[in-house]
């Protein structure tokens, strides 16, 4: 009996089995939840799907024109035809194509596969795999087509042949399968075509018992789904279109259980543990921090606060993920619970991703607490704690007195980059964990610091982002934490605007450049941003690998993508720091005060730069990304970021919301060579046109077609969902997480419903297991 967990290779043999595993699919569930792209019908010609530059394509139709053509730069000729469907006209060639060319004549019905190309508008494909397919109700008596057809032909003369009765059936056609009504059409690679992955599908189909259920009778009619087994039949046989849209229904809603079970049973596990209680202590750090702020919190602030402060008055360790808008406080919310902590006798450990980002929260809470946080210093407040900064560059001298400040107890917040993390630091009662910007961390090195609670306690974890993340998105990539939301920003912020630069228009760069000017005569500083450092490779053209990916000059941080999504990006040569920084100093603006930053400087380098700029001693701040996040200058009213088409959206946001963070407005011009009507400069006025951070995390999504939900979401991968859309499924994955935590809260293991079992590891590989257990 074939299972679904079953391994492909001894059902399809080793040939079969490497071609499907280059597409992920490598277990008989795999196979059977591989979704098809659109549907063919019978006599029809393919429905012309969207076109992206060097994808693997598959086209049905008809041969318009058929033309031998001499070749310009060598003797010979070369065979040319056209090939429409219901949507676009293919061009396609062929070299050497004597022998074929009264094949391909026009009106004739083809099947043809190969990477496309566009040029000037028009997709083509040279050499494609092609076969004649025959006229609906007609016979095939022989293969006509390309020797990787002829292959399929004989996949399928032996898959019919071996499905067929050896005392009565009639001879195999394996061309039967084409005079199916419906037709299912797969994404392929030059590895394995469209018609391969159908062909397996079918001997498994063919082997394979009834599909368990992971849902009960009245489960399925409460959602009006149809039963497991008939879905999964139906999206790969389908006989009438009416019969895909409720399979693939289905197949959504089992997508989005598979993840949601998962999730469900990490949130579950932590329940058993033991977290430190801590209450509101009344005239504490936390009481003594509200009294001198010079401000009133915001309602949504309180808010936010409130629902960490029940979590953390009770001994089961809390898990929560605050998401909010740039500059909507998230900091000084997390060192008020924090302070609750110190409070109650603990300690607590802020993990930041740049030493850049660790000194500045070093900055700013040393600030805002004062007296308070100059434990064992002259001046310091009766009960105050002590603030430690901990980051891989330290000198050793230095390191030795932070670590012994921390294993004492001294130091009762502790601020840190991944160097947190090594084995050689202990705390002497650690209560609290605070990541900020966990995109660049994942669960297993949070972990780290949760194992480091005294005898067996667990600390609090509160895991903070800047960048905000659609509804759907927090679903599946931080299923297992409860969520706060920090929209809300604090009053007197002024506004931002935002406007597009065409590098191509020489009068706007002028224009960019006299407002620096402007602004520097009023005393107001300036941040420009360059994609890269200038001491690596120039992208090669066309591939894009030279240059480095945004935020990725800081040894601290880790990788961000290089988000364009448009083929003109890499082929374009970019400004570095380096680069632009000599330009100023070269240029009209030469006699203002400029430095620049990047993550290889000297940490101690790094850091009087940002102090200097802190103070207000440079006019001109040249940088990389490492100023994304936390650097709070609210002298700081412009922003400049060179190639913005190298940046995602959600970077862009994140950049802008470093200025008119004072009293004064604040103004960001994306600086870019994107041609007009180009999906990068779509993108970017996207950006400029809206400060919603939301709103823009749902174009980015949009934008980069989701990428993989299990992983780091970034543009270009493959995504593990083959059915389920995050930006269209919202109540279909809130209806899974509701039924999730309601089946683990009484089962963990799912040992009562091990149909359940079995979907999670049908539809989520063994790999994409292992990324949620460990991220």
């Amino acid at each position: 009996m074939v299972a679904l967990t079953d391994p492909l290779e001894e059902i399809l043999g080793p040939k079969m089995t490497e071609g499907l595993g280059t597409l992920g699919v490598h277990t008989v569930g795999d196979l059977l939840r591989y979704a098809p792209r659109r549907y063919l019908h019978r006599g029809q010609a393919s429905a012309g799907q969207e076109l992206e530059e060097g994808e693997w394509i598959t086209v049905v139709g008809r041969i318009g024109k058929s033309q031998m053509i001499p070749m310009k730069r060598r003797h010979g000729k070369f065979l040319k035809v056209t090939v429409s469907d219901e949507k676009h006209v293919y061009e396609a060639s062929f070299f050497n194509a004597w022998a074929i060319q009264n094949a391909l004549k026009p009106g004739v019905r083809v099947m043809m596969a190969g990477a496309i190309k566009l040029f000037r508008g028009t997709p083509q494909l040279t050499h494609p795999q092609w076969m004649v397919l025959p006229e609906p109700d007609a016979e095939l008596e022989k293969i006509v087509g390309s020797p990787v057809m002829a292959e399929m032909y004989a996949l399928e003369f032996e898959l019919t042949g071996a499905n067929a009765s050896k005392a009565d059936a009639p001879a195999p056609n394996p061309m039967a399968q084409f005079e199916r009504p419906i037709l299912p059409m797969y994404p392929a690679n030059r590895t394995c075509q469209t018609w391969e992955i159908w062909s397996a599908v079918r001997r498994v189909l063919d082997l394979i018992d009834t599909i368990p259920d992971p849902l009960d009778d009245a489960e399925r009619a409460e959602r009006g789904l149809m039963d497991a087994d008939t879905a999964i039949r139906t999206v790969h046989l389908p006989e009438r279109e009416s019969e895909i849209e409720p399979a693939r229904e289905r197949m959504k809603f089992d997508e989005a259980l598979a993840i949601q079970l998962v999730l469900a049973q990490r949130r579950v596990a932590g329940r058993g543990q033991s977290g430190p209680a801590c209450p509101h202590v009344p005239g504490g750090l936390e009481d003594r921090l509200r009294e001198k702020l010079p401000f009133t919190l915001t309602d949504g602030q309180e808010t936010v606060l409130a629902e960490i402060a029940d979590d953390l008055a009770t001994t089961e360790p809390m898990s929560r993920l605050l998401q909010g808008e740039v500059g909507s406080g998230k900091t000084l919310v997390s060192l008020l619970a924090m302070l609750r902590v110190v409070d109650n006798g603990h300690q607590c450990a802020l993990l930041a991703p740049t030493e850049v980002l660790a000194a500045q929260h070093y900055r700013t809470i040393t600030t805002q607490l004062g007296e308070l946080g100059k434990a064992e210093e002259l001046g310091a407040a009766d009960g105050a704690t002590a603030v430690a900064l901990f980051t891989g560059s330290m000198r050793t001298k230095d390191k030795r007195e932070t670590l012994l400040d921390v294993v004492t107890g001294k130091a009762g917040i502790v601020i840190g980059t991944h160097a947190l993390l090594e084995e050689n630091v202990s705390f002497f009662d650690l209560g609290m964990v605070v990541v900020d910007e966990q995109h660049r961390f994942g669960v297993e090195q949070r972990d780290v610091l949760r194992r480091r609670g005294r005898d067996g306690v667990v600390p609090h974890v509160l895991v903070m982002t800047a960048t905000p993340i659609p509804r759907t998105v927090a679903m599946t990539a931080f299923g297992d934490l409860d969520t706060s939301v920090l929209a809300e920003l604090p009053r007197g912020r002024q506004p931002i605007s935002s406007s597009v630069v065409p590098l191509t228009n020489q009068k706007w760069v002028d224009r960019t450049w006299e407002r620096v000017a402007e602004e520097i005569a009023d005393g107001r500083q300036i941040y420009v941003v360059c994609s890269r450092i200038g001491d690596e490779e120039q992208p090669k053209k066309g591939k894009g690998k030279g240059a480095k990916k945004s935020g990725a000059d800081d040894p601290e941080m880790l990788d961000m993508p290089d988000s364009s999504d448009d083929p003109e990006v890499a082929e374009v040569e970019t400004t570095s720091v380096l680069d632009q920084y000599e330009n100023l100093l070269a240029g009209p603006l030469g006699g203002s005060r400029i430095a620049m930053l990047h993550g290889r400087m000297p940490a101690e380098d790094k850091a009087d730069v940002m102090d200097a700029f802190g103070r207000g001693e440079i006019d001109i701040l040249v940088s990389t990304t490492v100023i994304e996040v936390g650097v709070d200058v609210h002298n700081a009213t412009m922003m400049i970021i060179v190639d913005a088409e190298r940046f995602g959206v959600s970077q862009l946001h994140q950049l802008r919301g470093r200025v008119g963070r004072g009293g004064h407005p604040g103004l960001c011009l994306l600086m870019t060579r994107s041609r007009d009507g180009s999906p990068t400069l779509e993108r970017l006025k996207a950006v400029a046109a809206s400060n919603d951070g939301f709103e823009l995390a749902r174009i980015d999504l949009q934008q980069r077609r989701e990428g993989d939900v299990l992983g780091s979401l970034q543009s270009g991968g493959t995504s593990s969902l083959r059915f389920l859309s995050l930006l269209d499924d919202a109540d279909i994955l809130a209806d899974a997480q509701v039924f999730a935590r309601g089946v683990v809260d009484g089962d963990v293991e799912l040992l009562g419903r091990p149909a359940l079992a079995g979907l999670v590891d049908a539809v989520l590989a063994p790999n994409k297991i292992r990324y949620l257990d460990k991220s």
